[in-house]
């Protein structure tokens, strides 16, 4: 669909949610402590566009679950963050649907039973977010075999971040003259040169036999 597979279209689809999801929390508490109608219609209308959103995201990770190529630990983390990415659902939606029929009849202690259900949501969606930033980031859940394998073998081979005006290389060319300078040292100084240059003499300047000592 528009170039996307299930797994790029569970990542285009699950973000969004859960800022309206944890958007109608905060609002609902900002209603409670001001009482302000305005922050309180915010809130339903946030949690209705976010639950439907959870609700795509939902479908669309259980598509996304059997075309990833994947192992045992994988395996393991998909399940716990499916499960409660269910749960998540299932809490917003009972929330959504109560106050769609009971929002201009709640009274105080009804309100604020429909809070407290919606923080332990917010603590579920962020317990659901957790697990499937760990199987995107710690196992590359998603991310196509061959394009892994190539990213690993780019990784083996070694890149460096370069300051502005360097080039690629330098390092590497510096490293080839060290190695080279340690295979092929200069040559010792001879008893002649070393002589010469104990003396004060220019390099390479050799005296004829006989001649005095050079005043300093």
């Amino acid at each position: 669909m528009f170039g996307y597979d299930w797994p790029r279209l569970h990542a285009a689809l699950n973000d969004l949610p859960a800022a309206l999801l944890i958007g109608a929390v905060l609002f609902d508490l900002l209603a409670a402590a001001t009482r302000r109608e305005g922050l309180r219609i915010a809130s339903f209308w946030t949690l209705m566009l976010g639950t439907l959103g959870a609700a795509a995201a939902v479908i669309s990770g259980l598509q996304a679950e059997d075309h990833i190529a994947h192992g045992e630990a994988v395996h393991r983390l998909m399940e716990t963050h499916e499960r409660l990415a269910l749960i998540t659902a299932g809490i917003f939606a009972v929330l959504a649907l109560w106050r769609l029929l009971r929002e201009n009849r709640m009274g105080q202690a009804e309100r604020a039973l429909a809070l407290a259900l919606g923080l332990g949501g917010a603590g579920v969606l962020t317990a659901t977010g957790v697990y499937g930033g760990k199987l995107v980031f710690q196992h590359a859940a998603g991310v196509p075999s061959e394009v892994l394998q190539n990213e690993l073998h780019e990784r083996a081979e070694g890149h460096h971040h370069h300051g502005e005006g360097e080039e690629h290389g330098n390092g590497d060319a510096d490293h080839e003259h060290a190695e080279e300078a340690h295979e092929h040292p200069a040559p010792a100084a001879t008893g002649d040169s070393a002589a010469a240059t104990d003396s004060g003499a220019p390099a390479g300047h050799v005296d004829p036999p006989g001649t005095p000592p050079h005043q300093h």
